[in-house]
């Protein structure tokens, strides 16, 4: 085994503006891997770098070219890889202030040493018996694009809504979630907020109290990560249960991470694997949040089509009977067809489809 990867850029383009309290998206560039063996011809492992912009630790003016010093070490050390030392590889290979990098390598390493066919993990999503549940997300903007993003989801069959919330007035959000109410009781669809940091001490309580209102699931990251006493105060005291995402990027320190939910003890924790530095450390939020019963779901974080597959797969791995937030690959003009679709507000994996990649000079 004699391993080589190479990389391209990929400007990913919206179909219509994704709106956070950060700020508007109309495009994204991922960076797509590809690992090669030159003792298989003909068999690759692809993976995805996706920084996330304004998020993500590596979100970088330098991003390509670390990622191309990265890749420069990988294939001077003639590689062989193993499940044994996949993360030695990567532990040596990949700084930490690079997340991104590492989970895309990761994911094209698990890639070729299943033979390449995309199938990273072996269960019943990855071989197209069952789909995964997933929440309907709804971006920010103007309150009728909004109304409108629900109207969609719900024709599409989802029961599991999650709405922006943060940008526009907070009594047009309000109004958003109250027109749902009126229709749909907590027993037919469950409501779900994420306000990206938006809310500060001084409104948050008066907004969790008004928001409790709609029998809401929970809230993501009600206040900026990093305001560790108000955060822990919220955990225990919000009228809607509170979920950590923002909070745990940029930690990877085993013991990092189980002070953070000792201490602060929500009631859910949302991962990322793109910003968490891949499938292991993800693995490692999931054993600390267990061993302390906490709750938690899996998100895509705006990947192409490859990066999605391979977290959704990884996702189906647990038996988690929660809304997963995997719903990113129908926001593209220009994503890579793939055997990913969505039906009744669940994802599969059709066997029948193939995959069109990126093609690699």
């Amino acid at each position: 085994m004699s391993l080589k990867i190479v990389y391209k850029p990929h400007l990913l383009q919206f179909r219509r503006e994704a709106g956070t309290s950060r700020g508007v998206l109309t495009q994204k560039t991922s960076w797509i891997l590809r690992i090669t063996d030159q003792e298989k011809p003909g068999v690759a492992g692809y993976g995805e770098c996706g920084p996330l912009p304004g998020l993500s630790v590596d979100d970088l003016p330098d991003f390509e070219l670390q990622l191309a010093s990265v890749c420069s070490l990988f294939n001077e050390l003639d590689l062989d890889v193993y499940p044994f030392n996949l993360h030695i590889i990567l532990d040596q290979l990949v700084p930490e202030h690079l997340p991104s990098v590492r989970c895309g390598i990761e994911m094209a390493l698990l890639d070729i040493m299943n033979e390449g066919q995309l199938k990273l993990f072996k269960n019943a999503f990855s071989d197209g018996q069952s789909g995964i549940l997933m929440n309907g997300l709804i971006w920010m903007g103007s309150h009728d694009y909004m109304a409108e993003q629900v109207e969609e989801k719900l024709a599409r069959g989802f029961t599991t809504l999650k709405m922006k919330v943060g940008a526009i007035e907070f009594e047009k959000e309000c109004r958003i979630l109250e027109s749902i109410r009126k229709r749909f009781d907590k027993q037919r669809i469950t409501l779900r907020v994420d306000a990206n940091g938006a809310f500060d001490e001084g409104d948050v309580n008066d907004r969790l109290r008004t928001l409790s209102g709609f029998d809401l699931h929970s809230i993501e990251q009600p206040v900026k990560a990093g305001q560790h006493e108000l955060m822990g105060e919220l955990c225990r005291t919000s009228p809607v249960p509170v979920a950590l995402d923002e909070e745990l990027i940029g930690i990877f320190n085993y013991r990092d991470k189980f002070s953070l939910l000792k201490k602060l003890m929500p009631p859910f924790i949302i991962l990322k694997p793109t910003l968490l530095g891949g499938f292991q450390q993800t693995k490692e939020w999931i054993e600390i949040a267990n061993r302390l019963e906490i709750d938690w779901w899996i998100t895509s974080a705006l990947e192409s089509n490859i990066g999605l597959n391979a977290i959704a797969q990884f996702t189906a791995s647990f038996q988690n009977a929660l809304p997963q937030g995997l719903g990113t690959g129908q926001l593209y003009t220009n994503n890579f067809p793939s055997p990913l679709s969505v039906r009744s507000g669940h994802l599969h994996y059709d066997k029948n489809m193939d995959w069109k990649l990126p093609v690699f000079d």
